[in-house]
Order: structure tokens, then sequence, then C-alpha cells
């Protein structure tokens, strides 16, 4: 089969893992009009590296609309923003999927008018987290926007995996150190799944921590001793995705845990950088759109969605940013660079074997930050 082919069939293949993923053209003329007429402005705090400047200049250009964007790099400093301003100050956020359950108790974002969404654009499978997952406040709280995997990242001119696919193990590998890196929370959950594969762990334990506190620390417990006993083999924590560019490009890092986003951005650039799912599984995540109870700007935040809907801006967008839309058709519009990365990053079975990021309990997080402090700190 060749490699388009074989990518046509396995982005279908994702794109209808809606379960998986975290679940228990042109734009419409009256929506641009509206838009044109009021122009205006949108705030807007998005991950760091998901609006990409020709992305925002043709948003302003179409529209009228100037978008004020912060860029922020972990779903924490998200909520902790919305918690500090009690949901003002933006009329867009992007909070990831899988943690539904602690913004549900916050009360700090309002139900999207669906007549207004033009939700028909969108993977189904993943159109369905929203009314799902997130249908609490008694509406539709969240809509899907970009989507990626976690795995590892490495500099192809210094490093290869020992087998076919590489390991979360490769990061914390003795004969790696001092040149690798990963986001500590992360990075500690892939150090358990490896941990699993060679007998370390019982199998399924870091999805069992995910059911009662106990377990919990039960398993992170061992994770957490193990990946201090490691810790000087970590170069560089990071918790954005310039970090890890940075970090691939300028600071001796051979191999990573990283997003498959800025591995795959710079891969674009030419660099020699390669991403790949692990053999224990990438971790799958849907980020999406939320809107704060102190929005102001209602008209200019469904026209940023409809734009984001329409198939070519999110997919030119693809090839500077380097993740997946979940937009119908938008994969036409991104480069055959793309196709060729997502072939590449996914072969074999890599797909069947995606590891959702499962929904985080508020005790979860709590408990996980204990751990992850630990780990830092060590």
């Amino acid at each position: 089969m060749s490699i388009a082919k074989k990518d046509a069939v396995s982005r279908r293949k994702v794109l209808g893992t809606g379960a998986a993923l975290g679940v228990a053209g042109v734009a419409a003329p009256a929506i641009m009009k509206k838009a044109l007429s009021s122009s205006g402005e949108i705030n807007v705090l998005m991950w760091s590296d998901y609006l990409p400047d020709d992305y925002i200049v043709n948003f302003e250009r179409a529209t009228g609309i100037t978008v004020n964007y912060t860029g922020i790099g972990s779903n924490e400093e998200i909520i902790n923003k919305m918690k500090a301003n009690k949901g003002q100050g933006f009329d867009i956020v992007s909070p990831t999927n899988n943690r539904n359950l602690q913004w549900q108790p916050l009360e700090l974002v309002l139900p999207f008018d669906m007549n207004r969404v033009p939700i028909d654009r969108v993977n189904p499978a993943m159109a369905q987290i929203g009314p799902t997952a997130w249908g609490f406040n008694g509406g539709v709280n969240w809509l899907p926007h970009i989507w990626g995997t976690e795995g590892i990242g490495w500099r192809t001119d210094f490093w290869a995996p020992a087998g076919a696919a590489p390991s979360y193990g490769d990061v914390w590998a003795e004969e790696n150190a001092g040149k690798t890196m990963g986001r500590p929370h992360s990075m500690m959950l892939g150090a358990g799944l490896y941990m699993e594969t060679v007998g370390e762990l019982d199998p399924g334990s870091m999805w069992a921590a995910y059911k009662d506190p106990d377990k919990m620390r039960e398993v992170w417990e061992k994770v957490t001793a193990w990946c201090v006993d490691r810790k000087n083999r970590i170069k560089i924590l990071w918790n954005d995705a310039d970090t890890q560019k940075n970090a691939l490009l300028n600071e001796g890092v051979i191999v990573g845990q990283t997003w498959d986003g800025p591995p795959m951005a710079l891969k674009n650039e030419g660099e020699p950088i390669m991403y790949q799912a692990p053999e224990e599984g990438s971790m799958a995540w849907v980020d999406g759109m939320a809107m704060p109870i102190g929005a102001e700007n209602i008209d200019q935040i469904y026209a940023f969605i409809d734009y984001a809907y329409q198939p070519e801006p999110a997919g030119k967008a693809i090839d500077e940013h380097g993740y997946n839309s979940p937009v119908i058709g938008a994969d036409k519009f991104a480069g055959a660079q793309y196709k060729k990365n997502f072939a590449e990053a996914y072969p074999g079975d890599s797909l069947a074997k995606l590891n959702p990021w499962p929904a985080e309990a508020p005790w979860y997080a709590e408990i996980r930050t204990e751990y992850r402090n630990r780990f830092v700190n060590a």
C-alpha cells in the first residue's frame, strides 16, 4: 500500500475513534456578515502554538475582528487563571477534553448556542465529546478544536530507536543521560507505562490509578520513586511548545517525550527531527474551545468558531502548528509533508494502540501534583 493511501486510511481510522479520545470551505455568509458589521475584538486564551501568525492575519482580514491572543502551556494555567479572574477577561479558552470533571464544579463556562455553531463540519465522534463529557449546565460547554498525541521526539542525526519504535523508557535510559527531556507529570505517566512492560508494575496499573485515590497512591509511590532515582538523567523539564523546540534545536537534547506538534513543525522546516508513537502507545487528547462566564464579545466568538471550522484555514494551519484538525476535509488543505509525517509517526498498529487520556477527577489532579512536585523538587 502506498504511503498516501495508507495515510488516508489511518487518519480516517483515528478520526473515527471518538470514544478512544475521551468520550464516556467558505464561511457561512450570515455569520461572516454579522461579524464584519460588528467588527470589534476577541480575547483568546489558548495553547501557545495553536494560532499561527498567518492564521490570525487571515481571520482578521476576513472578519475585521482583532484577535488578542494570550498563549498558555498547560491546563493548570488555564484553570488557575480562570479561577483567579472568576471567569472574566477572555472570550474563548481551550481546555483539554479530559479535564471536564475539574471544570464542571467550577461553574466558570457557559453553554454554546449550538444554532450558531456549524458542528456538522466536525468529525462526529469528536463533536460528541461536547454533549457527553461536557454536557453540564444545561448545554454543550466545549467544542473540539485541535487534536494530537504525546509520544517520542528525537534528533535523527544523533539518535535512533533500538527497534522499530521508540519507548518511553528511552527518555530515562542511562545511555541517554543528560540528553533527554519531558513534561514532569506526563513523563511520569510514560515511565509508569514503560515499567508495566518490564515487569516493575502490574499491567494496567497506570489506568487503574484513575479509579480511586488509594489505588493512585499505591501506583504513583512506585512510579515517583523510580523517576526520582533517575532524575539526574533528565536534562530539561518542559511546559510548553517553544521549550520543546528549543531543547531539540539548541540545548543538546537528542530524545524526549513530547507533544506531536513541536517536532512535527520542526520536521516541516527541514530540521533533522522525528516524532513517533512509542511501543507502549502514544497518549491522545483533544483540545477544545470553551466560553467563560465573563465572555463579552459574543458575536465575535461565533465568528471565531465559524472560521476555525472552515477546512481551508484549519488545514493550512496544520502545516505550521504540526497537530491535527477535527474539521472534515481540513487535511486536504495541508501540504504533502503532513500526510507523510502522519504515516511515519503512526506506523503499523500505532493508531490501534492509542492511549486516550482518561477524564481526571479533581482528587486525581491534586494527588498527581503532589507526586509531580516531589519529583521536580528531588
